[in-house]
Parts: C-alpha cells; structure tokens; sequence
C-alpha cells in the first residue's frame, strides 16, 4: 500500500475544510428550505435595479426595516450593541409581520433571527433575483403594496425566500 505524500494530505485537508465551510454557510437557508414552515409576508421596496449585482428586487419588510432594537433606534446604538437579533413573527390576516425585535430568542411562536450589523435588520430574505424585464414589474407591483413574500422559517429562525407573489385584487 502507498502512502500518501505530505503535500496531497495537505491539500486533501485544506479542500475538506473548504467543503465544510461551505456547508456552514449554507446551512441555515437549507434548513428554513427544506423543514421549515411557509408564512407570506408583506413587502415593501427598498431600492432599484442595481447594475452590478444585476437583476432583483431588494424587498424590506414592515417591522424590520428601522425597527427599534431594545427600545433604541437603531442608527443610535453603540456598536457593541449590535449582534444577533430575533424578530417573533405577527400574524395579521392572511399575512404575517414582524413583531418587536428583542435580543432574545422567543420561548415560543415563529421567529426570524436576524443581524443588526449594519443599518438594517439583515435576515436572509432582503433580495429576489430574477430576469431584467421580470424584476421592474415586480418591483411596481411591490411599490403599489400587491405582492407578498413566501418566506421558510425553521425552528431556530433561519429564513429563506422562496417566492415574491403579485396578488391580484379579489
């Protein structure tokens, strides 16, 4: 049997650790898409088409855009103060909206986890890429206040994005 050389066992490891790293990149979204829960949120728009990102739809969220962090704006906090936060998702209707965020996990109801790292809550669900033409009727159909996200949460508030729906008046 021959053994392996010193350098193929180095790059064997540095290969596996950049699989792992992917997987743990990956796995929160994977999770929310594949045993979480569907709800459909409210959206609204943030910003245009952004040339070098290309073709999307950057969607905000009523209750986590600006939302109040521990009963201080968010522009206003410390950075030592930012980190983890959890919004509890609020049923309203036949759609869902997000609650007072807290710094602690929810003992019980959906939730999203989220970060404050910058000056909005970033939960994972921000933007909806799609073709050129698609994304600007998406976009006016979010402006006008008739399109919903659906949104996969996982028990521990992973989210992932699995549609923007234009709903149609009833």
């Amino acid at each position: 049997m021959s053994r392996m050389s010193p350098r193929a066992l180095r790059v064997g490891v540095a290969c596996m650790a950049q699989l792992a790293l992917v997987g743990i990149a990956v796995a929160g979204p994977l999770s929310a898409r594949l045993v979480g829960d569907e709800y459909l949120l409210d959206v609204a728009p943030v910003d245009p088409i952004d040339p070098f990102r290309g073709a999307y739809v950057a969607l905000g969220y009523p209750g986590l855009n600006g939302a109040d962090v521990s009963g201080m704006r968010r522009q206003e906090q410390a950075p030592g103060e930012r980190g983890e936060v959890f919004v509890p998702l609020v049923r309203q209707g036949d759609v869902w909206r997000g609650g007072a965020p807290t710094r602690s996990r929810p003992a019980d109801g959906p939730y999203l986890r989220c970060s404050d790292a910058d000056w909005q809550l970033r939960c994972g669900i921000e933007s909806w890429f799609l073709p050129q033409g698609r994304a600007i009727d998406l976009e006016r159909a979010v402006g006008s206040g008739s399109a919903v996200a659906r949104v996969r949460v996982d028990g521990r508030g992973n989210a992932a994005l699995v549609g923007v729906e234009v709903r149609r008046p009833g």
